[in-house]
């Protein structure tokens, strides 16, 4: 990735083993004792092996003392946007200023199906995602005052926030497809892809959009940060290696984010 002038985040995600839970925590302490800047876990509430997303991170902040957590990324076709502004904005108050909010327009649109909720096209799934930002950023600015906004797929009418945020959150989006990165571009905070779908060959093009459309917005491409989740797990050894590094300050331009591949 090119050289945005941010400092090199290093993380893990965890993968929400409802049969090993207290592996996941003990992983994410040993993130956080380790040194490492953030731990994230998916969010796929259809899955009965998983354990769900959001009452795991309030458990792994409990658990922790530094490192910031985020959903990777909060499945929007399941988690309807206002509620996601409550829930990132009360978790942050609780954690101390250390959550973020990762954002996917959905993807396994059988599941999701399953869930009661209805499939979308391509369009449209850019659309919901674009209104869904709107949604959150006007409840989190709303400071007490009803919030409004009147989309295709998400709408407010006066509604009043809860509690804000300790700091100002980041939008990072995780989501591939021209359209998809041009929005990012336009409005969210980060792009947060996976190799598994964007492999290292294809981020410069990827990278490219996202500026073009920035600078289209009359926004500086550095103002949308760039994370990367690497798949394959991260062994003992190499991250004990890693930890004076990592403690000392050894951070060079760019941001990344490494975990396990999905299954």
């Amino acid at each position: 990735m090119p050289d945005y002038g941010h400092d090199l985040l290093f993380g893990a995600v965890l993968t929400p083993d409802a049969q090993n839970p207290r592996a996941v925590l003990e992983s994410a302490r040993l993130a956080d004792r380790s040194g490492l800047d953030l731990v994230s876990v998916p969010d796929h509430p259809y899955r009965p092996d998983f354990l769900d997303a959001w009452t795991l991170l309030s458990v792994i902040a409990a658990h922790t003392e530094r490192v910031r957590v985020f959903p990777n990324v909060a499945n929007l076709p399941l988690r309807p946007p206002a509620g996601l502004a409550r829930a990132a904005a009360a978790l942050d108050v609780l954690s101390g200023g250390r959550v973020e909010l990762g954002l996917g327009a959905g993807g396994y649109w059988d599941a999701i199906a399953g869930e009661g909720q209805p499939r979308r096209t391509p369009g449209e799934a850019v659309e919901a995602l674009a209104e869904a930002i709107d949604v959150i950023r006007a409840l989190w600015a709303s400071g007490g005052a009803g919030a409004t906004v009147d989309g295709t797929h998400y709408r407010l009418d006066g509604a009043r926030p809860g509690p804000p945020a300790a700091h100002p959150l980041g939008i990072w989006v995780g989501a591939l497809g021209p359209r998809m990165l041009r929005l990012i571009g336009r409005t969210a905070d980060g792009w947060l892809p996976s190799a598994t779908r964007v492999p290292p060959a294809e981020l410069a093009v990827g990278q490219r959009i996202v500026d073009e459309a920035a600078i289209a917005a009359g926004r500086d491409p550095r103002a949308v940060r760039r994370l990367y989740n690497l798949p394959g797990p991260v062994p003992a050894e190499p991250l004990a290696e890693l930890t004076p590094a990592v403690r000392a300050g050894s951070r060079p331009g760019g941001e990344g984010v490494g975990g396990p591949r999905p299954r």
